[in-house]
């Protein structure tokens, strides 16, 4: 890819320049179901480092985010007891659409057309820069952890399975 890559004006590259929040922008070339194993491949970048925005909705529907690590699943069952809800659930991919205003596999937790509350992995947080979604498919921004705990103030939590 390289220089010649123009960074995309996405809505969360708004809500970052909006914060003045320091990113460095990151191309790959998006490969459907190649999920975060892909960019890190593409990218050189540890798996662990590039954290996923998954949309999930609890059991009255209710959406909200998970961030986690690339290279961990998500526990529901750890996830809906901490919450304090019968269950949760993975969002179809037209739901988290409609909730985040992203296409899966683009999807953001910055400037979501919906605010939803934010659950993080307690292991993103071992990183000083992280490696996060930039609201478009092949996008990803690299940002320092602090700004993301000061901007979405996430629940921290430990839902991996």
């Amino acid at each position: 890819m390289g220089k010649t890559e123009r960074i995309p004006n996405t809505p969360a590259i708004i809500f970052l320049k909006d914060h003045n929040v320091e990113f460095k922008p990151l191309f790959y070339k998006y490969v459907d179901h190649g999920g975060t194993k892909e960019s890190s491949k593409q990218l050189g970048i540890d798996e662990h480092r590039i954290v996923k925005t998954l949309i999930f909705e609890d059991d009255k529907g209710n959406p909200f985010i998970v961030l986690m690590n690339g290279d961990f699943e998500v526990s529901t069952k750890n996830l809906a007891r901490i919450m304090g809800v019968k269950s949760v659930k993975l969002c179809d991919p037209n739901k988290a659409q409609r909730f985040s205003g992203y296409l899966v596999g683009g999807t953001s937790p910055f400037g979501t057309r919906r605010k939803m509350k934010v659950y993080a992995q307690k292991d993103i947080f071992n990183f000083d820069r992280i490696v996060i979604n930039g609201g478009k498919r092949g996008f990803l921004v690299e940002i320092k952890t602090d700004d993301l705990q000061l901007l979405l103030e996430p629940v921290v939590v430990n839902v991996t399975s």
